[in-house]
């Protein structure tokens, strides 16, 4: 969903979600080392030699304990499964590296920095695909595998996370994006309009409303004529004045789609039962009475069975001959 997926990047953009998702989802001592006041975003317009365009990924470079070492984060949105993910991040991170030295960003003594790819992925069903390309790669003896690539990847699977940070931007995404009730909805909005009230997140906070009341909001509500916002107080003003309204409006069109239901299975059932009986009546007529099971078979046959067996009593020369498949 392109529309999905730009609104998420939109609302990485910006340095407050990264540290977010540093300190709440990867939980290795590296992040503790890193200086988040040294975070900032570096150019994502990089082309390969076959000119393809990289402009939409999201880098980030931060320092670690004062040091000028790079740590670039590449983040990859998914909305299903790519078993060819971690072929995907090794080609990225070349090219990557590759524009850095064209730049001149790493002198020709100098390494490369490191880099940490993240895959934030919300589809429904869990991610399995490879994390290592190392391991989409044929294994040979002899001495080969000390030639196999080995880059890995880190995946955050939203609707697996469990165990969500507490007073955390991106676990109240993630809270958000795996389908919320509105009062969930509501407490995670007045959550995050609190935390992110400084001056600093204005435009985050603008980033989040665009995403809440394009993607979140008609996904919960669809069909429903949504108000222009800017801010997300005015998303919880909003929810306040009108989430009754929009409940009682579920449970009205609840019960009507119920009663709607209940009558077409009802007369369903009513046609089904009718076409039994005339059945019966014609197999009595043709064969005589009917034991109990024979009346017992009847009952359990499903519609395609009652319609066979009135085809065959046009043929049929006995009543064992009607429940023969042809």
């Amino acid at each position: 969903m392109p529309s999905h997926d730009n609104a998420y990047k939109l609302i990485f953009s910006h340095p407050t979600m990264v540290e977010d998702l540093l300190r709440g989802f990867v939980h290795e001592e590296w992040v503790n080392k890193l200086d988040f006041r040294t975070l900032e975003k570096a150019s994502g317009s990089y082309v390969s030699d076959d000119l393809r365009d990289r402009e939409d990924d999201i880098i980030w470079r931060v320092k670690q304990r004062g040091e000028w070492i790079y740590i670039y984060l590449l983040i990859e949105f998914q909305s299903s499964n790519d078993p060819w993910m971690a072929l995907r991040i090794m080609v990225y991170v070349g090219l990557l590296y590759q524009d850095l030295i064209k730049r001149k960003e790493v002198s020709t003594p100098s390494k490369l920095p490191p880099v940490f790819p993240v895959v934030i992925y919300n589809g429904e069903v869990p991610w399995t695909a490879q994390r290592d390309v190392a391991d989409l790669i044929e294994s040979l003896s002899g001495g080969l595998d000390a030639y196999r690539p080995s880059i890995r990847y880190h995946v955050l699977d939203e609707g697996r996370v469990t165990d969500l940070a507490e007073d955390n931007t991106v676990s109240d995404v993630i809270r958000l994006e795996t389908g919320p009730d509105t009062e969930q909805l509501q407490r995670v909005i007045a959550a995050l309009t609190r935390r992110l009230n400084s001056p600093e997140n204005t435009e985050l906070r603008r980033a989040l409303t665009v995403w809440i009341n394009r993607v979140v909001l008609k996904r919960l509500i669809p069909g429903t004529e949504l108000p222009k916002v800017n801010e997300l107080k005015e998303i919880e003003t909003m929810l306040a004045e009108r989430v009754v309204t929009w409940t009682e409006n579920w449970k009205r069109e609840g019960m009507q789609q119920g009663m709607q239901q209940g009558i077409q299975q009802g007369m369903q059932q009513g046609m089904q039962q009718g076409e039994r009986v005339l059945l019966a009546r014609l197999l009595q007529r043709r064969f005589g009475p009917l034991s109990p099971a024979i009346h017992a078979r009847l009952e359990d046959a499903t519609p395609e069975q009652i319609e066979q067996w009135a085809d065959n009593i046009l043929d049929a020369t006995s009543l064992e001959a009607v429940f023969t498949t042809h």
